[in-house]
């Protein structure tokens, strides 16, 4: 199925990359998809594609956060899991029409929560299903990796070392990201894919998806991720998730996700009594990579239990400009 992909001007005063395809009906709800931090849309490509080979025909929008794959950076100061919450609210109220289902991985998730803590009337009445996939509510500030003790607390002081001086080689060297996904980055993601392959997969990933992680973060620009991340740092909206009481929920996490391990699923799940929490063995941070048939599988459920049994004739999803 053909999908729309390009630039969108939202209220917000930020122009995100957006692509959207599916057939638009009142019988169905969007599907929304929010990526995670240093990535982009191309984070959901293998779900989608199985979403499309179980037969869903309904409209699917994913889009960059500003500071990402093809989208504009706000810079230091406006990039924000609070700013990003902002931008989905216009993209949802200004250029997605109906009820929808939301799906947010990592940061993603975090960005659906802080929609609910900020925009909690839209919410209310155009959520009818969300999804938080290898995401967390609170307790981001360090990052462990799961290590405890002072393993843990040395893999935290690197990260801190590390961040501001990978944001400043971005003021020097300044990533081009019209081309997000063109052959620049090529030669800089097979050397990060170690990396990459050690932080965020599980067991046995794909060669082409631990390459694809790799050229989404060099497609990001360094001073938004840094801040970013953050904003990750000072993310505590376990409370927020009031405002998604009795909206068909699940909760996705990988059982070797060292990112947001599998406690952070379990708080999200005990805030949202009604939610189903599923652990997926041996999956990493990347389940919509490693794990896409299950992940697809469980949103296409939530926007199946949302869809009204009354048939209406659809129109082809187009981008709005």
């Amino acid at each position: 199925m053909d999908e729309a992909v390009g630039p969108l001007s939202l209220a917000t005063g930020i122009t995100l990359r957006v692509a959207r395809s599916g057939v638009l009906t009142t019988a169905v709800p969007t599907l929304v998809l929010v990526h995670g931090w240093s990535q982009d849309l191309r984070t959901w490509d293998r779900v989608v594609r199985d979403l499309r080979r179980a037969g869903v025909t309904s409209e699917i929008v994913r889009y960059d956060h500003r500071g990402h794959g093809g989208s504009e950076s706000g810079g230091q100061h406006a990039s924000t899991i609070g700013r990003a919450a902002d931008d989905l609210a216009a993209l949802l109220r200004d250029h997605v029409e109906g009820p929808v289902v939301l799906a947010g991985h990592s940061m993603g998730g975090m960005t659906l929560m802080a929609l609910a803590e900020r925009h909690p009337d839209l919410v209310r009445d155009r959520v009818r299903g969300a999804g938080f996939v290898a995401t967390a509510s609170d307790d981001m500030a360090e990052l462990t990796l799961g290590l405890p003790g002072r393993r843990g607390a040395f893999v935290a002081h690197g990260e801190r070392a590390v961040m501001p001086f990978l944001a400043s080689l971005g003021n020097r060297a300044p990533v081009t990201r019209a081309d997000p996904e063109g052959s620049g980055t090529h030669a800089r993601s097979i050397a990060l894919a170690p990396l990459v392959k050690a932080l965020v997969f599980g067991r046995h990933p794909r060669r082409a998806d631990v390459l694809s992680v790799a050229e989404q973060t060099f497609a990001a620009d360094p001073v938004a991720v840094l801040a970013f991340r953050n904003s990750i740092g000072e993310h505590r909206r376990t409370s927020s998730l009031e405002s998604l009481h009795g909206v068909p929920t699940v909760v996705l996490v990988g059982s070797n996700d060292r990112l947001c391990p599998v406690d952070h699923a379990h708080t999200i799940a005990a805030a949202l009594p009604d939610a189903e929490l599923v652990v997926l063995p041996g999956a990493g941070h990347m389940i919509t990579f490693e794990r896409s048939q299950e992940v697809a599988a469980h949103l296409q459920g939530l926007v199946e239990a949302a869809s009204v049994t009354t048939p209406v004739v659809g129109k082809e999803a187009s981008l709005v400009q």
